[in-house]
Formats: C-alpha cells, sequence, structure tokens
C-alpha cells in the first residue's frame, strides 16, 4: 500500500494542541487530581546517612489531631519487589527494614485527614539511630566499586601501545557534580483502591511501567492497575522509575482502605527521585602531528547509591564518536551512602561528552589547530565499532553551516586575544551527539462514523510536544485535517508504550502510529475495494492514498470515498486497527541505527577583574533527522541548552561531607539557570530524514543538551587562557 510517501523533511511549526488547557489552566497535573474521601500522606526522613534505627518513636504522631496512622518498618506490610527494567532495577521496597542507607531515606509514612495535619504529625516522628560512618568521596578506596555493570565497556586495537608512541599525547582528569533534576511540577500520587483493582494518578514517564511495577509488588494481575498521567509538570528523567513514595501511597491506601494522596516538598524532590550522579573521568588522547587520532582511552567513575542501579555509563559514547583505530573505555560505579541517582536530561552523554570534547579541544591547542578543524579531520561515516555506515548522519553539515551562522571564522584563535572593554571575548565549539534508543511500542487507531479519528496509547506527554506530534503524523497518515484527530495518552490501560525519556518515544511511538494507521487504511481499503458499491471496487489495497478524509487510487484525488461513507454502507460506527514497532537490528540494515547529532557553539563574555562569566550567545546546528514539528523541536533544543548552561555555570547539589546532607535542597540555594543567565538561542535543522525507521525520526531532547558545557568551558579557555576542567565553572575557579 502506498500512502503518503513524500514528506518534508521539516515539519510545520504547528502550535500545540494542549497549550489552550496549559495557559488556561485546566490541564489536569498528578497534584491536582482528588476523590471523595481522600487522606493525605507525608514523608518521614531519616537525619543519619549511614547505620540502622534503634527505635522509632509515633506515639505523639499517632495521637495527634486527624491522624490515621503512621507506617514504619514495624508495621509496614512486606511487598515484593519490581521489576528490573531497561534502566535497571526498581528501587528496593520502602520500610523493609531499620537500615539507613542514606540521610532522607523515607523511615515513616504518616496518613491524616488534612495535608496539614499529616505534615504536622511527620514532624512529631522522632528516631534514635546507630549511626556509622557514612561513605560519601566518591574516589574513597573503601567503597564498593562495580566494574562494567553495564556490559559496555569497549576495546579496540591497541591504545597503550599507540599511546606511547603518539606523535602528541594529552592526559587530563575532569569531573562533574551531582545535578538534581528539579521539574517544576512537584512529584505527586494518589492511590485509590476498589477490592483489589488499585487506580493510580502519578507523575511518570512511563505509566506501562509503574503498572507492572505495582502489579508485582502487590501481588495482583496488571489487569487490575490503572496507571493515569495525562499531563506532566516535567520530569527530566525523574520519571522514569517507580519510587518507593508511590509504592508507599499504594500501600497505605490498601491499610485504611480509602484514597490516599501524597504530594513531595521541594527538600523532598532532592532525595526521593533521583539525580545526575557525580563523576569522575580519566582521559589520554593521542595524535599525529598533523592531527589524525590514534588512541583514546577513556575511563570513568560515577556515583550510585548502596541498593540501586543506574545506568550511566559515561565513556561508552567515545567508542564511536570519532575515526581512530585504538580505543579503550571503561566505566565504574562507586557505591556511596546518598540518595539514588537517576536519568537526567542527557544521562551519560552529558558528562562523557564533557570531558571528550574539552580535551579534543585542548589537543588542538597542542596541534596549534583550530578546534574544528581537528573534528573534521577525525570525522567518520561509518560506526567505528562494526564497519556499518550510519543510517543518518548530518555532522558535517551540522559543522558547516553552525560555524557560518556564528561567525566561527571571524574569531582571533588565540587566549585572551578578543576583548569588549572589560569583557574578555571567547569562543568555544563542541561536537555533541546522542545515541539510537528505543523500546517496543504500540498504538491504536480509530476512524469514527463521523470522519473523525482517535489514535491511543499509554505513553506521556512530558512537555515535549508528544499530543501535538503524534497527531500531526496520524493525520498525514490518515489523510485528515488536524483538528480531525485526536491523541490520548497517559493511561496504562491504552496499547503499550515505551517511557518518555532516551530521546527514544518520537521514534518508537511514531512508528507504531504510522504502523496502525497505514493497518486502519488498508482496512477501509479492502472494505471498499471489494464493494460493488464503491468507486474503489477493483482497485488494489496496495494502490491507494488518503487525501482530505476520502481514499482513491494513488495520484486520482476525484476518484474515491471518504470514511464516513464506507463506514455508513457497511453498518459499522467505526474502525480500529493496532499498530506495533520494535527497534530495527543494525545487520539486518546493513546500517548502524543514528542518534541525533549536533555542532554547538558558543560565545562567552568574562570579567577581567571578577571572573564573572555570561554567556552571550549559542548556535546549535542539529542533525534530528526528520522533524515533524520545528515549534516544538526548536523548544526542546532550547530547552536542552538552558540545561547545559546550569550544567556548567550553576548547577551543583551540596551533599555535606561528615553528614550525607543536601545542603542546598532548595530553589532558594540551588542554582539553575534563568532568564538573565540566557541569551538569545539561535537553533537550525540540517541533515534528512533518518534511514533506519519508517518515520525517518531521531529524538532531540537530549542532544539540545549535550556539548553545551565543553562549548562554554571551551570558551571561557579562549576569553582568559584558564583550562577549567571541573562542573560547574564557578567564580572561585576564575580568580
Amino acid at each position: 500500500m502506498s500512502t503518503v510517501e513524500s514528506r518534508p523533511r521539516v515539519g510545520a511549526g504547528v502550535n500545540r494542541v494542549d497549550g489552550p488547557r496549559k495557559v488556561t489552566g485546566t490541564a489536569p497535573y498528578p497534584m491536582d487530581f482528588s476523590v471523595p474521601g481522600q487522606a493525605y500522606g507525608a514523608l518521614v526522613q531519616s537525619t543519619v546517612a549511614a547505620g540502622r534505627i534503634v527505635r522509632i518513636h509515633t506515639e505523639a504522631a499517632e495521637g495527634a489531631p486527624g491522624v490515621i496512622t503512621v507506617l514504619t518498618h514495624e508495621n509496614a506490610p512486606k511487598v515484593g519487589a519490581g521489576p528490573v527494567t531497561v534502566l535497571g532495577a526498581s528501587p528496593p521496597a520502602p520500610l523493609r527494614n531499620d537500615r539507613i542507607v542514606h540521610h532522607g531515606q523515607h523511615i515513616a509514612f504518616v496518613v491524616a485527614e488534612t495535608p496539614e495535619q499529616a505534615g504536622a504529625a511527620a514532624r512529631l516522628v522522632r528516631a534514635d539511630y546507630e549511626a556509622t560512618e557514612p561513605l560519601l568521596d566518591l574516589q574513597d578506596p573503601r567503597a564498593e566499586q562495580l566494574v562494567d555493570p553495564w556490559g559496555t565497556d569497549t576495546s579496540r586495537g591497541d591504545p597503550a601501545a599507540a599511546l606511547e608512541s603518539a606523535e602528541v599525547s594529552l592526559r587530563a582528569t575532569y569531573t562533574t557534580a551531582d545535578n538534581t533534576n528539579n521539574p517544576l511540577g512537584l512529584f505527586a500520587t494518589l492511590a485509590v483502591w476498589e477490592g483489589d483493582t488499585l487506580t493510580v494518578h502519578d507523575t511518570s514517564q512511563w505509566p506501562s511501567m509503574v503498572r507492572t511495577t505495582l502489579a508485582m509488588v502487590f501481588g495482583i494481575p496488571e489487569s487490575s492497575v490503572r496507571v493515569l498521567v495525562p499531563y506532566v509538570g516535567g520530569g527530566f528523567g525523574a520519571g522514569l522509575r517507580a519510587w518507593p513514595h508511590v509504592v508507599l501511597t499504594a500501600m497505605a491506601a490498601r491499610m485504611i482502605k480509602r484514597p490516599v494522596k501524597l504530594v513531595l516538598t521541594r527538600p523532598q524532590m532532592f532525595t526521593s527521585i533521583g539525580h545526575r550522579p557525580s563523576g569522575v573521568q580519566w582521559l589520554s588522547v593521542g595524535a599525529t602531528r598533523d592531527g589524525a587520532l590514534v588512541a583514546l582511552d577513556h575511563r570513568s567513575l560515577s556515583s550510585l547509591s548502596m541498593e540501586d542501579s543506574d545506568y550511566e555509563p559515561f565513556a561508552s559514547g567515545t567508542a564511536f564518536a570519532y575515526r581512530c583505530p585504538n580505543v579503550i573505555t571503561q566505566d565504574r560505579q562507586a557505591r556511596l551512602n546518598i540518595a539514588v541517582p537517576t536519568s537526567m536530561r542527557a544521562p551519560a552523554e552529558a558528562q562523557g561528552n564533557f570531558a571528550l570534547e574539552s580535551a579534543l579541544d585542548e589537543l588542538a591547542r597542542e596541534l596549534r589547530m583550530d578546534p574544528l578543524e581537528l573534528r573534521l579531520r577525525n570525522h567518520t561515516d561509518v560506526d567505528p565499532r562494526n564497519g556499518l555506515p550510519w543510517s543518518g548522519k548530518a555532522l558535517l553539515e551540522c559543522y558547516e553551516i553552525g560555524a557560518r551562522r556564528f561567525g566561527w571564522f571571524d574569531r582571533n584563535p588565540e587566549p585572551r586575544s578578543m576583548r569588549d572593554g572589560n569583557w574578555l571575548v571567547g569562543y568555544g565549539m563542541a561536537s555533541a551527539w546522542f545515541p539510537y534508543f528505543a523500546q517496543p511500542c504500540a498504538a491504536q487507531a480509530t476512524v469514527n462514523r463521523d470522519g473523525s479519528a482517535l489514535v491511543r496509547s499509554a505513553a506521556t506527554d512530558i512537555g515535549t510536544g508528544t499530543y501535538t506530534v503524534m497527531a500531526q503524523l496520524a493525520a498525514e497518515e490518515l489523510g485528515l485535517p488536524l483538528d480531525r484527530v485526536r491523541f490520548d495518552l497517559g493511561d496504562s490501560d491504552m496499547p503499550n508504550s515505551m517511557m518518555a525519556g532516551g530521546s527514544g518515544l518520537t521514534g518508537a511511538l511514531g512508528n507504531a502510529v504510522h504502523d496502525a494507521c497505514r493497518r486502519l487504511v488498508r482496512s477501509f481499503a479492502e472494505l471498499a475495494c471489494g464493494d460493488a458499491d464503491s468507486p474503489l471496487l477493483g482497485c488494489s489495497p496496495d494502490d491507494v492514498e488518503c487525501t482530505d478524509g476520502r481514499i482513491h487510487p494513488a495520484g486520482r484525488p476525484g476518484l474515491g470515498e471518504s470514511y464516513a461513507d464506507i463506514l455508513a454502507r457497511h453498518g459499522l460506527s467505526e474502525l480500529t486497527a493496532n499498530g506495533n514497532s520494535t527497534p530495527p537490528v543494525p545487520t539486518e540494515l546493513g546500517m548502524s541505527l543514528a542518534g541525533a547529532y549536533g555542532a554547538k557553539f558558543v560565545e562567552v563574555r568574562v570579567d577581567a577583574d571578577l571572573g564573572l562569566i555570561r554567556v552571550a550567545r549559542v548556535v546549535s546546528a542539529i542533525d534530528g533527522g526528520r522533524i515533524l514539528n520545528e515549534k516544538t523541536a526548536r523548544s526542546q533544543i532550547i530547552g536542552g541548552t538552558i540545561g547545559g548552561i546550569g550544567m556548567a555555570l550553576f548547577e551543583d547539589t551540596v551533599t555535606d561531607p561528615r553528614t550525607g546532607r543536601i545542603a542546598n535542597g532548595t530553589f532558594a540555594d540551588y542554582l539553575v539557570a534563568v532568564n538573565a543567565d540566557v541569551p538569545d538561542l539561535d537553533v537550525v535543522f540540517v541533515g534528512e530524514p533518518d534511514r533506519g525507521t519508517a518515520t525517518g525520526t531521531k529524538g532531540v531532547g537530549e542532544v539540545g543538551l549535550v556539548g553545551i558545557a565543553p562549548a562554554i568551558a571551551n570558551a571561557v579557555y579562549h576569553a582568559t587562557g584558564k583550562r577549567i576542567r571541573e562542573l560547574p565553572i564557578t567564580l572561585d575557579a576564575m580568580l
């Protein structure tokens, strides 16, 4: 069957279909849901980072006004373990025992008639501890280290020998801080039991996973669990797990036989829903004098909690970033008494790319070579790991167009050579990439008697525009105006979806929507092509197109009939088809699946006396494959860029080295980039639809952040001559 095969490379900048609900305040976020008779929960957290609870005092809380129950490890029912997902094991079940593994760990759950009563009673709970010395230093030799925990270490050639014989070599250490996701919306859970059936409103980027987790934890069929997430107030990776507070809320609701609602406080967001792990990276680079890379040795050590797993192989991206015959990448994780790390926008690549792209800038300086020229000389059109061509890689075009828009070649390359009054001016650049990621996905498409369409999947829209771009894609495949298509999501009863994370949802879900819509069109065509009363009688279902709600022979829009006419003649109120997508296999394609690529160019201004840094300009040239909606895609790159500015200059979750307490766990103390820190951001999309998938898309949620931190650090070096290898770059490092 041939629907519309010719597609634009960049789709129209359509306004978000959910925009009116958001700007009028009628979009229901998880914390907005309430049901009759609900009670309210409040968390009690540990005040030590390691040890055990000797005794927990709940009497005062239990006697406080409005309190219904107080759950602790002494009276909480035992529950099962959650699943192991592609992102690792589920977090440990809450209130399992008396062991304390991090400051802020949940040690009790108070349920009361009002949120104020629950909060007040939670402050009355006291615990006696047998505290032990916490492990908090990433390089503490006592910390257990996991070697290659995810099987991602790589090695080709003989890097050690190549480094030894290299004409030019560089060795450096780079450090990245613990950052906290900090979405604007506070995470919330509302749990409602009706017998053995559980309905949960939750802040999640993956409703299908939360359903599976709760079913396993409580020992009930998945069909007895429904998870609803129509809107999410941001996530940045924090919503990719079913956290202990979700289980606690459902546990309490089951015990008291009433709905229970919990809304985390902002400080609790710092210890309850993950954070970007801190890390140290050791990078050695060898090259010839004309700039050809001969060796890359990239090793990392990142933080991990005592009882959890987190997928974060910092060094892995170096294995395929550039043409180089001798490469080794190794990743380790150290178990510490810290809250559980988790994915945060551009996980692993944000940190690994900072080290590699900073090191290449240093190498370019040693070679007296333009940093862009060094990258051009080591560009590869094939995947160095297997020799297969990439399914789509327009990085060279990103370099060319980005450099031209930025004015890269207008600079004086010498450090401290450019000035504007008392401001030292610096230019920096970096390559960016985020690897291809997808999981199986399903969607369902229905056309109704009135000619409108409904497409559904259990995905979430975390602000990326999923509601909009999936409606656009379905409208295109079905040949309907956009205002005649509705896309529904955020309900685990809908067809199974992968997570909204890893820049994978648009591709995986888009391919499932593509499949469902094509199957639906074929079903209509088969009805019509065998119907003596249809103008399509005798046509092949393999040779039809859809335009303006009508099915017609390819190239003959005047001959055909509408969906509504076909349904009416056959006495049907609707017709439905299901679609699926699975990640393609590179060896079967004959191509390595390419993620998104980009080139980032940054201008900074540094006060010559004070060391104050201001980002003046950013140009991001992005190969995102086929762009379904230029407006929402551009918004993703802008948001990622702002996150990259925060990572480079501001964000640092500070843990007290003695107690393990997070010292800046509020918006008053944890610095993020605000409007005054963000200049006008120039975004340009280049490249063609990716050849590896039916829709030709790539995800752009992560690649917007990748490369910004090293580009800023490289620009700071150009402005000042100071090479900063530790993030964030703070004033004390500049003075």
